[in-house]
């Protein structure tokens, strides 16, 4: 890989990493402990494995979420 390609990526990958964090702040989670949210996320991760109602519970919830802030 080049570089230039490197950089890109590795900005991509901060990009990504700076969104997901913003999530945990839009999420009220800002002051919880780390272990708790990689405990929560964890759990969430084994329940939407096996329950594609609770995925679509979920997007909905979400989705109005950003509705509600213009995004």
């Amino acid at each position: 890989m080049s570089r230039n390609a490197t950089s890109d990526a590795r900005k991509k990958d901060t990009r990504d990493k700076i969104e997901l964090g913003g999530l945990i702040v839009k999420a009220g989670l800002r002051y919880e402990k780390r272990a708790l949210l990689l405990g929560a996320l964890l759990d969430l991760q084994r329940r939407l494995k096996s329950d594609d109602s609770e995925r679509a519970r979920l997007i909905a919830m979400g989705a109005e979420a950003f509705g509600n802030e213009g995004e």
